[in-house]
């Protein structure tokens, strides 16, 4: 059995790393994520030409039809290169879209999602770091939503806001256009500045129901959940390279730290940790398209794994760069605050380690 990548996705990893390498250095990073809204056109615009937006829209609205594997595939190279930008929630609202009962309001979204014309973004959490579709408090009547979403990626840049909410029905998703009525938009401060969220505020704001149920509400935190844990490997690994690159480098007493023991194994220890983990989140975009019955389960598995690894390897790379690790002018702090975010979004390891248990029966 081929456990490997096809040809089209090694091309297509190749390709991403290439236009970022190009395209975004550090210093390119640095200028977004100090600018008012942490989005960048033009680097958004290259990436809509090379088809990244429309990976997974179906191609008969403009998109490439892909499998959730493909996107991640993606995420993992924007980690690994630290790209700002509003990936994340596109997928996210692209998988709801695509799971919502009304086909003709999705097919026009997507078909704009795929062009570049429309940036879409989901409200699911709720206050108490609720993800989950049954506690959603944010309510509806008479076609008004009510209701706080404290954690929206990109709210203030996006077209429309795909909400998680819930009327008498139950759960279900509503979308909410740019500047309807009622909705606050306001932007938060956090430790990660390449990736933006906002606080929205939803007082008596019109919206349209587009599914029912929770499974569009399920379907867009799983694919966020596997793209945050592709996000975390790239970004550990990129990590590990630069911290080999430097204790390389870096001498006492006549010759670099690399060479003491106690450096070795740590990066050693690293490297045998991070390396396994890459079939786990594999595994989970697999089974997100392909082994439903396996779907939400690994991708609780392989957010809390990943993301609890990418946070212990910042920590141990920060320590052996020593000081110079904390500083703002290193480019190391860039990932260390990235690792922040992967680890708390869309719930923690814990809270996904304890999801997982329950899915599998335990």
């Amino acid at each position: 059995m081929d456990f490997g990548l096809s040809e089209e996705q090694v091309l297509l990893k190749d390709s991403v790393r290439r236009y970022f390498e190009g395209e975004c250095p550090t210093s390119r990073v640095r200028t977004v994520m100090e600018g008012s809204d942490g989005h960048d056109v033009g680097l958004w615009s290259g990436l809509t030409e090379m088809g990244i937006p429309g990976l997974l829209v179906p191609e008969a609205q403009g998109g490439s039809g892909l499998d959730l594997l493909d996107a991640a595939l993606v995420a993992e190279e924007m980690g690994w290169a630290c790209i700002p930008g509003p990936y994340l929630a596109c997928v996210m609202a692209t998988v709801g879209l695509l799971a919502v009962d009304d086909t003709s309001v999705a097919a026009r979204l997507l078909s704009g999602i795929a062009a570049g014309d429309i940036l879409a973004t989901v409200a699911l959490g709720e206050d108490g770091d609720e993800w989950d579709a049954d506690r959603v408090q944010t309510r509806v009547e008479g076609g008004v939503l009510r209701g706080t979403k404290p954690l929206v990626p990109y709210a203030a840049s996006a077209d429309v806001v795909l909400v998680a909410a819930r009327d008498a029905e139950g759960p279900g998703l509503w979308l909410v256009e740019r500047g309807a009525g009622g909705m606050t938009i306001a932007p938060l401060e956090g430790s990660d500045m390449t990736r933006r969220v906002a606080r929205v505020t939803l007082a008596e704001t019109p919206g349209t129901k587009i599914a029912s149920g929770r499974r569009a509400i399920d379907r867009a935190r799983d694919a966020g959940l596997v793209l945050l844990a592709a996000d975390a490997y790239g970004g550990a690994q990129r990590c590990v390279e630069m911290t080999r690159d430097y204790v390389l480098t870096r001498e006492q007493f006549g010759q670099p730290i690399g060479a003491f023991q106690a450096v070795k194994h740590q990066l050693a220890d690293l490297a045998t940790q991070l390396e396994p983990a890459l079939s786990l989140w594999w595994y989970a975009a697999h089974a997100y398209d392909h082994i439903p019955e396996d779907a939400a389960r690994y991708a609780a598995l392989a957010k809390a794994h990943l993301t609890d690894l990418y946070d212990r390897a910042m920590r141990d790379c920060t320590e052996l760069h020593g000081g110079i690790g904390f500083t703002w002018e290193y480019d190391l702090q860039l990932w260390f605050r990235r690792a922040i975010f992967d680890r708390a979004f869309l719930g923690d390891a814990a809270h996904h380690r304890q999801r997982a248990a329950d899915l599998a029966g335990w």
